[in-house]
């Protein structure tokens, strides 16, 4: 009697167990779906594609215009030598608030941090940097990646800057609100993208002079000047190098973010055409079956 009993618990299970054609319906089913969401994906990531790369001629445009200001900058800077020595530098981290770029934010946050720990292959070479350095950031993106290393170090952070290409007066507002911030510094050692050409790109980093590092440079303690002059000259001069680093900095985020769509614009594209040979190859497979069934059930006939 209990041969019986299992037998038939045994049994049951086979009665209610779902041939196989079935499952294949729901695999087919399935990869229909993700064919039809990596679709979806490709059309957004093309037209990303197709969006940043309007966005990087305008870009590049306004990065020509603003190479102009860095370069006034730096002959203003090399007819003024330093007399002493800087040390204390105000570091300016340039990044953004979008993503889907590539490894843009994290290339200036690693280039921030090689600069902090006084590796042979930082920023600014040969200079000590003492690790209570105070850091301004514009963009969230590497505000959020700097904040949990040097919490303490945070003095500003911006935003809403180079959501469009960078302007003049966009330069001139975080100048304005650096040298207004009260924070004792010699230099500022901006840290921003350097760009190398339409694919690729570098952390790089430019010194601007404060007040009192022009002050006593040996080129402009020929001259009598008011201290107002030399005030504004600091701020005009940092208002320069903020242009032209902030619209190198645009350009080369819109030419990581179109690099990145087109990677995964391609990505897509090998997806879709494994998912549809897998789909084929399936519905291929449900086919036979069925026809097997039929032909099966006729010759038994």
């Amino acid at each position: 009697m209990f041969a019986r009993r299992a037998s038939r618990v045994v049994a049951r299970p086979s009665l209610l167990a779902a041939p196989s054609n079935a499952r294949n319906m729901a695999t087919l089913r399935e990869i229909e779906l993700r064919l039809k969401s990596v679709r979806n994906i490709e059309k957004i990531t093309k037209s990303m594609k197709m969006i940043a790369s309007t966005k990087l001629a305008k870009a590049q445009r306004a990065m020509q215009s603003g190479k102009l200001y860095g370069e006034a900058n730096a002959e203003v800077f090399e007819t003024a030598k330093e007399g002493s020595t800087s040390s204390r530098k105000l570091f300016l981290v340039i990044s953004s608030d979008k993503g889907l770029c590539g490894g843009i934010h994290s290339s200036v946050t690693k280039a921030t941090r090689r600069a902090f720990n006084n590796v042979p292959d930082s920023p600014i070479p040969g200079v000590t940097v003492d690790a209570d350095s105070p850091i301004m950031v514009i963009g969230d993106k590497s505000k959020a990646q700097l904040a949990r290393i040097y919490p303490n170090n945070f003095q500003l952070t911006f935003n809403q800057i180079g959501r469009d290409v960078p302007t003049f007066a966009d330069a001139a507002g975080v100048a304005d609100l650096v040298v207004k911030s009260d924070v004792e510094y010699d230099s500022i050692v901006i840290i921003y993208n350097k760009f190398v050409s339409a694919i690729s790109y570098e952390a790089a980093a430019m010194e601007v002079k404060g007040e009192k590092a022009l002050k006593e440079s040996e080129g402009f303690k020929k001259y009598e000047m008011e201290d107002d002059f030399t005030k504004d000259l600091a701020e005009f001069s940092l208002a320069n190098a903020l242009y032209a680093t902030l619209t190198e900095s645009h350009a080369c985020e819109n030419s990581a973010r179109r690099n990145a769509m087109d990677n995964a614009s391609k990505n897509a594209g090998d997806m879709i055409g494994s998912l549809t040979m897998q789909y084929n190859r399936g519905r291929q497979a449900a086919i036979t079956n069925e026809l097997v069934d039929i032909i099966t059930g006729a010759s038994a006939l």
